[in-house]
């Protein structure tokens, strides 16, 4: 080979790789040396070396992806086992970035084939990203596609041992894998520490797939955050007037059995089937509230205050006294005393069920359908007409005989959507529906009027979540267009709208303070922002998989989420760090519920179960585990789980007294 072939080889090897300006020079240098003399035009080069220069020459073949990942994965599988689990996690980006490649070249039809040779390895782990990238197909999506494009830009960071780290740079450059080792060195971000490789159950940070991103998020959540109770609060008020005085524990207990009976005909009318064993074990638990209340005020005024930074709407003075009474006859719930369940059963809902809502008395029980309707239950009239009637769809109605005519119906019906409807929400007073649909709208019901009073247009895109502030007017919406917005009653276009997630918005939730809002994405992250400015201040990095439900603590300082594959991360506002991981669900986390004193945490899941948190006890980190080396060591307490019968769990809701209302659809029995 001479020279004049080698120059050629070389720079069409700097053209591929983008050097310009390389080859640029050597172009010049070719010229000045071609001006000179001619004899070095006759001189041959080493063959050793022209084979070497000609395999860079075929480095970006198809073949050689095809070839360098096979033997990467061969080697990471027969690796020793105390290595074995960490270079095999280095497997998953360099197949998407190898995938990517292949694309960006135009070799199409080898990338499916490499794409469907090795996906299955990944399927488990990283399902969702995977059925994106299968909509690349053309160099173009890889730009147009923010999924994708954000893959290219960023590194994977990627925790990994010294001695592991060695093995692989040393298997790279023995297996002369130019095509790996670029990718690696390309997209690869390795934080290499010392010592043993770190355990696969303390995984839950291991593979950060936005490398760069998890940079900006520690910037971000350096910001500072105020996370406590609103100012002027009905809590600090009633604490501020005292409890009743009561001369006796069994005074107590005789003025709470006439409450009791009181506000079980008109508030929890819906609760079916109550014994008179079920009712004396309330007496009791609610006899115990006075004396409870006083250390929950106490737990309560350890949050600091905050002043609003939205104006918010005044409690009329009837909801207002309806409100305090509750608090006063709230049930302190602990460990010890745990709360009691109300689960509502949709039956014959053909799989057209979405979404379900339960108001925060429980005596309105909202559904939504995938035939754009949304249908309100009110259980006070439900347990009227018949006590041991489950809430049934039209398909039952020939065989209801309390509610065989349309008149007759056991519900309302509200229509106006031209889409499904993915969620519903009651108001804190329960005067309102909030509704959202594929129509990309948002709906507002009067449950008074039962009538429609507002659509809301904004969104581009299905409307996934919708959620109410806690004081009510305001609301947040979450979308398919990746953005939530912020609205208020009174106005027909957002107020704020946040922007920065990767992929859709699925869930949204207020904090108490209403100071800020938190969203969970299909991207795997929490973020949490302020509703004021509209900035992020906080970005939660640890899901496998996306983000189905939120809840935050009554004292705003904690903030539960759930993905998709049944796990629950407890994460704290102030510092951004998980505090504890919840293990043991086994499907979709569907809804989140903290007690009203925030000493449990309830979740409701696909799996047919509810479970019940210990947090009082879990979420006290210690300080010597405050630096985040230990995040995955406390685990939360699993107290309770309470099956159903074959009822997988749409919506959990604490009603102000501190008792659980559940909603769900009878799934077919396998």
């Amino acid at each position: 080979m001479d020279q004049e072939e080698i120059d050629k080889v070389v720079l069409a090897y700097l053209d591929k790789r983008g050097f310009k300006q390389a080859g640029l020079a050597l172009q010049q240098e070719k010229q000045q040396n071609s001006k000179g003399s001619n004899a070095s035009s006759n001189a041959q080069i080493d063959p050793d070396i022209a084979k070497q220069i000609l395999s860079l020459s075929e480095v970006d073949g198809p073949a050689q992806y095809q070839e360098g990942y096979s033997k990467l994965r061969s080697w990471a599988y027969s690796s020793l086992d105390q290595y074995q689990h960490e270079l095999v996690r280095v497997l998953y980006p360099v197949f998407i970035h190898a995938f990517m490649d292949l694309v960006a070249k135009g070799h199409i039809q080898e990338a499916r084939s490499f794409f469907n040779s090795f996906r299955g390895d990944h399927e488990v782990m990283h399902t969702r990203d995977l059925q994106k990238l299968e909509g690349v197909l053309s160099p173009s999506h890889l730009e147009e596609m923010e999924f994708a494009h954000s893959l290219r830009q960023s590194k994977v960071g990627i925790k990994i041992c010294q001695y592991s780290y060695d093995l692989l740079l040393q298997y790279l450059h023995k297996s002369q894998s130019i095509t790996m080792l670029g990718i690696v060195n390309e997209h690869i971000n390795f934080q290499v520490s010392p010592g043993q490789p770190n355990s696969i159950a303390d995984d839950a940070e291991y593979v950060t797939f936005f490398g760069s991103e998890q940079d900006a998020a520690n910037l971000i959540n350096q910001k500072e955050i105020h996370w406590g109770l609103l100012e002027d609060s009905l809590e600090e008020r009633l604490e501020k007037m005292g409890a009743p005085n009561m001369d006796s524990d069994k005074a107590d207990g005789e003025v709470r059995e006439g409450e009791l009976e009181e506000n079980k005909k008109r508030s929890d009318g819906g609760k079916q089937g109550t014994t008179p064993k079920k009712l004396k074990k309330d007496k009791v638990v609610v006899g115990a509230t006075a004396k409870a209340h006083r250390s929950d005020s106490v737990a309560a005024s350890g949050a600091p205050r905050v002043k609003p930074e939205l104006a918010l709407p005044e409690i009329p003075v009837e909801v207002e006294q309806s409100i305090l009474e509750d608090l006063r006859n709230r049930v302190q719930l602990s460990s010890m005393a745990l709360p009691s369940v109300s689960l509502y059963t949709f039956i014959n809902t053909h799989d057209s069920l979405n979404c379900a809502s339960i108001s925060h008395d429980g005596s309105l029980v909202a559904g939504g359908f995938s035939d754009s309707s949304l249908k309100v239950w009110d259980m006070a009239k439900l347990g009227k007409q018949n006590v041991t009637s489950p809430l049934q769809g039209d398909n039952d109605l020939a065989t209801n005989e309390t509610s065989s005519s349309a008149g007759g119906r056991n519900y309302t019906l509200f229509r106006g959507h031209a889409g499904p409807v993915h969620s519903a929400t009651f108001s804190p007073f329960g005067d309102f529906i909030l509704s959202s649909s594929s129509d990309s709208t948002i709906r507002l019901w009067s449950s008074k009027l039962n009538a429609n009073l507002v659509c809301y247009k904004g969104h581009n895109y299905p409307v996934w979540d919708v959620q109410f502030s806690p004081l009510g007017h305001y609301f947040a919406s979450a979308s398919h267009d990746r953005t939530a917005r912020i609205w208020s009653m009174d106005r027909v276009h957002p107020l704020r709208i946040m922007a920065g997630h990767l992929s859709d918005v699925d869930c949204v939730q207020w904090h108490a303070n209403c100071n800020y809002l938190a969203t969970g994405s299909s991207d795997k992250t929490v973020r949490l922002w302020d509703v004021q400015s509209g900035e992020c201040v906080r970005i939660f990095i640890g899901h496998r998989s996306m983000i189905l439900s939120l809840a935050m603590s009554p004292d705003g300082r904690y903030m539960a989420s759930g993905d998709e594959d049944g796990a629950i991360m407890m994460w704290d506002l102030a510092s951004g760090r998980c505090v504890a991981p919840l293990v043991g669900h086994g499907s979709c986390i569907w809804s989140l519920a903290f007690s009203c004193e925030g000493s449990l945490l309830a979740s409701g899941s696909a799996d047919c179960t509810v479970k019940i948190w210990d947090v009082a006890t879990s979420s006290r980190v210690p300080k010597s585990d405050e630096n985040g080396k230990n995040g995955n060591v406390s685990r939360l307490r699993s107290l309770k789980t309470l099956p159903t019968k074959s009822t997988p769990v749409y919506a959990l809701q604490f009603s102000r007294r501190n008792l659980l209302f559940a909603a769900g659809t009878l799934s077919k029995q396998s």
